[in-house]
C-alpha cells in the first residue's frame, strides 16, 4: 500500500515592495532618492523571496504534496478541518498571527522568518539558513511542539474571536481621547473585584504575546506554558492607585463595560478591527482552542541562539 505524502500549506507573506513599492508614486519617488525611510523594503523585499525558494525547493525534496497561498486570509478557503498536515508560514510573526486565526487544534503550524534583519520572528523555528532542516524534521515529527494558550473574546452574546494569540486592544476610536469603561475580573479562586477606568485603554492577551505589547505597557513576561491571560491598562489616569495590571486565571474572565459611543477593539493587530459602543460588553477569557506551534524557543534559548549566531 503506497504510504501517503503529507500535505502542507505554505503561507507566503506579500512584501510591502509588493504590496506597493512598485506602484505607489511616493514609494518610487523615495526609492529612486535612496530615502532612508525605504531603504530596507527591496533588501528585505530579496531576502523574503529568496527564503521562499529554499522552502518551495525543500518541500520538493520531501516529496511533499505543497499548497502556497499568497495571503493569510486565503488559508480560510483552503482550510476545511484535517485538510492539511501542517501550515508553514514564511514572513514573519504579522504572517504566522494572522494563518493561525484559521488553524484548529488538529494542525501544527511552522513559522519560517523570511527576513531576520527586518522582523523580530519570535514565533518562528528557523530562517533560511536552517528552514530545509526544520522543515525536514518537522516533517519526520522530530521538532518540539508548544501548545499556546488562545483567548476568547465575547462582544454581547457573541463570541467575536476564538483564536486570539497574541493580545487585544481595547481603547477609544481616537488616540488622542480618554478611554471609559468599566473593568471586572470575575471567577476563579479571588474575590470579584470591579474599577471604573479613564486611561488610553488596555492591552489583555495570552502568554504568548507577553513579549510584545503586554511588556511594553509595563506588564511581566508569561512562561509559554501558562494558561493565565494578562491585562495591562495603557497610561491610566488614577490619582489613588488602582487595578491596572493583572492576571486572569483559567476559569476567570475579565469584562469591560464600555462608557464611549465611539471605542475599538483591535486583535492581534490592526486587521481585525470591531466597534463598540456605550453600554456594551466585552468579556475575554482563555479560548477552548490552543494552538500547537512547532520549534518554538523559550526567551532564554532564543537568547542562547542568537549568541551562538553572532
Amino acid at each position: 500500500m503506497t504510504e501517503q505524502r503529507p500535505r502542507v500549506l505554505v503561507v507566503v507573506k506579500r512584501t510591502a515592495f509588493d504590496a506597493f513599492g512598485k506602484k505607489d508614486p511616493i514609494a518610487k519617488r523615495l526609492l529612486r532618492t535612496k530615502d532612508a525611510a525605504v531603504a530596507r523594503m527591496v533588501p528585505a523585499h530579496e531576502a523574503h523571496h529568496e527564503t521562499v525558494e529554499v522552502v518551495r525547493a525543500a518541500l520538493r525534496t520531501q516529496g511533499v504534496e505543497a499548497k502556497i497561498v499568497r495571503a493569510a486570509s486565503d488559508v480560510r478557503r483552503w482550510f476545511p478541518s484535517g485538510r492539511f498536515d501542517l501550515v508553514v508560514t514564511i514572513g514573519g510573526d504579522g504572517t504566522l498571527l494572522a494563518a493561525s486565526h484559521h488553524v484548529g487544534t488538529k494542525t501544527a503550524i511552522l513559522g519560517i522568518n523570511s527576513a531576520p534583519r527586518d522582523s523580530v520572528g519570535y514565533f518562528c523555528a528557523a530562517t533560511k539558513d536552517d528552514a530545509a532542516n526544520v522543515i525536514d524534521r518537522a516533517l519526520r515529527g522530530k521538532l518540539h511542539a508548544t501548545s499556546l494558550t488562545r483567548m476568547q473574546v465575547e462582544l454581547g452574546d457573541e463570541i467575536v474571536h476564538r483564536r486570539v494569540l497574541n493580545e487585544a486592544l481595547f481603547c477609544h476610536a481616537s488616540p488622542a481621547a480618554t478611554s471609559r469603561y468599566i473593568l471586572e475580573l470575575a471567577g476563579g479562586a479571588r474575590q470579584t473585584r470591579v474599577e471604573e477606568h479613564k486611561s488610553s485603554g488596555f492591552w489583555v492577551g495570552p502568554a504568548a504575546g507577553s513579549t510584545a505589547a503586554q511588556q511594553s505597557a509595563g506588564g511581566r513576561v508569561l512562561p509559554l506554558s501558562s494558561s493565565a491571560l494578562q491585562f495591562v491598562v495603557r497610561e491610566p489616569y488614577s490619582p489613588r492607585g488602582g487595578f491596572t495590571r493583572g492576571l486572569v486565571a483559567e476559569g476567570a474572565r475579565l469584562i469591560v463595560r464600555s462608557k464611549m459611543r465611539d471605542a475599538r477593539l483591535f486583535l492581534d493587530g490592526v486587521h481585525t478591527m470591531i466597534r463598540c459602543g456605550l453600554g456594551d460588553v466585552v468579556v475575554f477569557s482563555r479560548s477552548p482552542e490552543p494552538l500547537r506551534v512547532l520549534g518554538l524557543l523559550s526567551p532564554a534559548a532564543r537568547a542562547d541562539t542568537r549568541k551562538r549566531r553572532s
